[in-house]
C-alpha cells in the first residue's frame, strides 16, 4: 500500500522567533499605508517559500503553498469575482477564527485567474509536487449572503461552480496532478448532497488528467461516507477527529476511491502516537480497493503554533515510516 504524506492546506504564517514575525509586521505596515502592495507581495513570497521549505524538511511528499496569501477560505476567492462584495466577520464553523463574508450583488463571474499565479510561484520554489487547494462552490455559497440573481444556495452554488471550474482547468493545464476542493459545509447540511454533486460536476469536467480530492472537515463525515463515494471526484479527504466510528464504517463499506486519512489532529497540540494511529490504519487500509492512500492532518495547520505545526508533520512522517517499515 502506497501511503503518501500531504498537508491539508494552511500553514502558520508567524512563529515565536523574531524572524518569523515578518508577515505580521508587514501586514500592519500595509494597513497603515507604510508598505506598498508590491512590497507586501514580496513578503508573502518569502513566507510562502519558507512554509513550503518547512513542509519538505518535515518529510511531506505532496505539499501546499500554506495558503499564506489567504485571509480566509471565503474572501480570498470571492473578492476576486465580479458580482461579489466582502462584508463583516463571521465565525468559521466551531473555530476561534473568522472569515469575511461574501455578499452577492450581481451575476457571479471570474475576472481572471486567481490561484494559477500562486500555484506557479509555489512550484518554482518547491522540490516537491504542489497540491493546489480551493474552497468548493457549495461551501462558498453557504458562507455567502444571497442576493443579485441568486435566491437560493442551490443557485448560488452553481454560479460559483463556473469560475471555480475555470480555476481547476487552469491548474490542471499548469501541471497540478491533484487538486483539493474543500467542502466542509456539506457536513452541516446533508440534505444538500444533490446540490453538492451538481456543483462539483463542472469542476470535474475541467480536471483533464488531474485528479480532484473532495475534502471535508469540522464535522463527522460518517453519516455521509457512503454518499460521498458517488461524488464526481477521484479522492476523498476525511477528517477522522470528529468521527470515532468512521474507521469501522470504512472497514465495512470499503472504498472505491483512494482516501486521504486526516488522522493528525490539526487543532490539538498533543502529538499523535503509534497507539492512536496504527490501529486505525490497520482497520482502514485493508478495506481500500485501490493501492494508494494519503496520510494528512485533519484540516489546515493555521490553528497551531508554527513550531508545533512542524512537529505534527515530523511526527506524521515518523509514524508513517514506522508503520510501513514494520509491515514491509
Amino acid at each position: 500500500m502506497e501511503l503518501t504524506l500531504t498537508t491539508a492546506g494552511s500553514y502558520p504564517r508567524i512563529g515565536d522567533a523574531p524572524d518569523l514575525q515578518r508577515h505580521r509586521q508587514a501586514y500592519g505596515q500595509r494597513e497603515r499605508g507604510e508598505l506598498s502592495e508590491e512590497a507586501f507581495g514580496e513578503v508573502e513570497d518569502e513566507v510562502t517559500a519558507a512554509a513550503i521549505r518547512e513542509q519538505i524538511e518535515a518529510g511531506i511528499e505532496l505539499v501546499t503553498d500554506g495558503q499564506i496569501r489567504w485571509y480566509d477560505p471565503y474572501s480570498h476567492l470571492a473578492r476576486r469575482l465580479e458580482g461579489i462584495e466582502i462584508n463583516g466577520l463571521l465565525r468559521l464553523f466551531d473555530t476561534n477564527v473568522y472569515f469575511r463574508q461574501p455578499v452577492v450583488r450581481g451575476r457571479v463571474h471570474r475576472r481572471g485567474p486567481i490561484l494559477l499565479p500562486e500555484y506557479e510561484f509555489a512550484r518554482s520554489v518547491s522540490s516537491r509536487p504542489i497540491k493546489p487547494v480551493l474552497t468548493g462552490p457549495y461551501t462558498l455559497a453557504r458562507g455567502s449572503i444571497l442576493g443579485g440573481a441568486y435566491a437560493s444556495v442551490h443557485a448560488l452554488a452553481l454560479a460559483y461552480a463556473d469560475p471555480l471550474a475555470q480555476e481547476v482547468r487552469d491548474l490542471a493545464g499548469a501541471g497540478a496532478t491533484l487538486i483539493q476542493v474543500d467542502e466542509p459545509a456539506i457536513l452541516r447540511h446533508p440534505e444538500d448532497l444533490n446540490v453538492l454533486e451538481e456543483a462539483l460536476a463542472p469542476l470535474a469536467a475541467e480536471r483533464g488528467t488531474s485528479r480532484l480530492m473532495l475534502h471535508t472537515s469540522f464535522g463527522d463525515v460518517t453519516p455521509l461516507y457512503r454518499d460521498l463515494q458517488a461524488m464526481p471526484v477521484d479522492v476523498l479527504g476525511l477528517d477522522f477527529t470528529y468521527g470515532p466510528k468512521l474507521a469501522m464504517l470504512i472497514a465495512e463499506a470499503g472504498s472505491d476511491k483512494p482516501l486521504a486519512l486526516g488522522l493528525i489532529d490539526a487543532r490539538n497540540t498533543k502529538l499523535e502516537t503509534r497507539e492512536g494511529v496504527f490501529p486505525i490504519l490497520d482497520t482502514v487500509l485493508p478495506a481500500l480497493k485501490v493501492g494508494q492512500a494519503f496520510l494528512m492532518p485533519s484540516c489546515g495547520l493555521e490553528f497551531l503554533p508554527r513550531d508545533r505545526a512542524r512537529q505534527k508533520l515530523e511526527t506524521m512522517k515518523r509514524l508513517r515510516d514506522a508503520y510501513l517499515g514494520g509491515r514491509s
